[in-house]
């Protein structure tokens, strides 16, 4: 059984949905005024992964990811540039759009616009005023905060301790505390017309407008980052439970933020920041604030692959610490499951990204038998699922897909499958078993889909790839002439321009490992 930490009861809960066999999940997306950067990509990148077991496990899932592409930055960036705010908005959305088509997010199903909805907005902000819960004020219109008893229930703060919006507006509100959802339109502004007058939505009431619209009043998962459980999501809550009179969502999920690494570390070590603790990871949140650089810049020295890798390696409710030097590890770390796809390949000269993998729970069950290796296989198969049974947890999740691409190297040293005359159709139908199920496996976190795009070619550093089958070719000959000095000085040499030898009973192979560039 599925459990999820739901951070409105602080707890892990059974996985009981609203519609038996049906998902709704809400993702806040970004605010388009500037190119992404790696911080976007942690929620996409981790709900992808959610969506994909969900799936796995039969539910049908729908994803919405919002856009806002109207708010007080947005508008300052285009005033800064000279163009509207809309070209700004469609400029940021494609870089969005790419950079989630790189990491292989395609799994999403909405990406509802704030501009888009502007008459359904207006309607949901009349309905709260008609209930009472709101009011307006010289063309706002606000929220009255202390129409609801339990505010505060997501974030656990109580009133008094709030602090107040503030904001030009302040002295229009009936408590320090409530907050806009209707903002009058200054000058030079690009605004909608109203029953207020001229404006443009606040940022809350977006979300409880299009996660209603598309998921119903009461849906399943909303995440986000920790960083927007008080007060955006607090907010959603009070306004969207107000207007329907029921629980807005039975599952608040919120994943850690990613930081910059105050040390540098293992990858896959462990966390000393608690979970929760917000505070703590506000201080080393990544933000466009503080200079992160646009996303398609790391694309351009890292994979994408090495990227989600990265990401899906701590569990989602704990703070990601960014460095290089961990995506470096990472990109070392990634090479044992690609040289296996290989040494698969040479051995059953199948590839690895056309096996057909299970793609339901159900499917991938299977029998191990007595035979020991197949034994391990299902072991790790079962241990996978329990990770993410739990919560989702992807970081040991992709530990198991360690343990299972090195019991599956192992296999193949132990029977000697390199060498063709040790192959038995019983041996290589074992080895396919378990590569199909770490393919299945694999699927499940959007993992090795594909092959990997080509390294840039080593003509870059002066070298070609025929250049370089001369010279293992000429290292084979000093070893059959038992010249050692000569043939390891070619394995050294290159090895110091990032080519790594492999010897084989059938061969010698080369690979590059420099990480310049994809």
């Amino acid at each position: 059984m599925i459990r999820v930490y739901n951070t409105l009861t602080r707890k892990k809960e059974p996985f009981e949905t609203v519609k038996p066999g049906q998902v709704g999940i809400y993702l806040c997306g970004p605010t388009v005024y500037k190119p992404s950067h790696i911080g976007h990509m942690v929620g996409p990148v981790i709900f992808d992964a959610i969506k994909r077991y969900l799936m796995y496990n039969g539910y049908r899932v729908t994803w919405v990811v919002n856009i806002t592409d109207v708010d007080d930055k947005l508008i300052a960036e285009s005033q800064r540039r000279g163009i509207p705010m809309s070209q700004v908005a469609e400029e940021m959305i494609a870089d969005y759009m790419a950079n989630l088509q790189a990491l292989g997010i395609d799994t999403v199903d909405h990406f509802p616009r704030a501009t888009e909805n502007i008459d359904a907005i207006i309607e949901f902000i009349q309905d709260l005023i008609a209930k009472g819960y709101a009011y307006p004020a010289d063309g706002d219109v606000y929220f009255d905060v202390t129409k609801i008893p339990d505010y505060g229930k997501l974030s656990g703060r109580k009133l008094e301790s709030m602090l107040p919006e503030g904001g030009e507006g302040a002295h229009r509100k009936r408590s320090p505390y409530d907050f806009a959802l209707w903002k009058s339109a200054k000058p030079n502004e690009p605004f909608w017309n109203s029953p207020w007058g001229p404006g443009r939505p606040g940022w809350h009431i977006e979300c409880s407008v299009m996660s209603s619209r598309i998921l119903g009043e009461t849906f399943d998962i909303h995440g986000g980052g920790l960083d927007l459980v008080f007060p955006h999501h607090e907010n959603e809550i009070a306004q969207s439970e107000a207007r329907h009179g029921k629980p807005m969502v039975r599952y608040w999920m919120h994943n850690g933020l990613m930081q910059a690494a105050d040390e540098v570390g293992k990858v896959g070590g462990r966390h000393t920041r608690p979970a929760d603790d917000l505070e703590a990871q506000q201080a080393g949140k990544i933000s466009k604030s503080k200079g992160a650089s646009p996303f398609r810049e790391l694309l351009a020295e890292y994979r994408p692959e090495t990227i989600r890798l990265f990401i899906l390696s701590t569990h989602y409710r704990r703070p990601i610490e960014f460095s290089e030097r961990r995506l470096e590890e990472m990109e070392t770390a990634i090479e044992t499951f690609y040289r296996f796809f290989e040494r698969f390949e040479r051995v059953t000269g199948q590839s690895f990204y056309a096996l057909a993998a299970p793609t339901r729970r159900e499917e991938g069950e299977f029998s191990p038998g007595d035979e020991p290796f197949l034994k391990d296989v299902h072991t790790h198969r079962q241990k996978f699922r329990e990770f993410m049974d739990d919560d989702f947890n992807t970081g040991g999740a992709i530990g198991e897909l360690f343990e299972l691409v090195r019991r599956l190297n192992r296999y193949i040293d132990e029977n000697r499958l390199e060498d063709p005359a040790s192959r038995t159709p019983e041996k290589l139908t074992n080895l396919i078993k378990g590569a199909t199920v770490l393919k299945e496996l694999s699927n499940v976190l959007g993992l090795f889909r594909t092959p990997p795009p080509k390294r840039k070619m080593v003509e870059e550093s002066g070298l070609t790839a025929k250049l370089l089958d001369l010279l293992v070719a000429i290292r084979a000959e000093a070893r059959k002439a038992k010249n050692f000095q000569m043939a390891d000085r070619i394995r050294s040499g290159l090895a110091e321009l990032g080519v790594v030898l492999e010897d084989r009973p059938d061969g010698t192979t080369w690979r590059i490992e420099n990480r310049s560039g994809d």
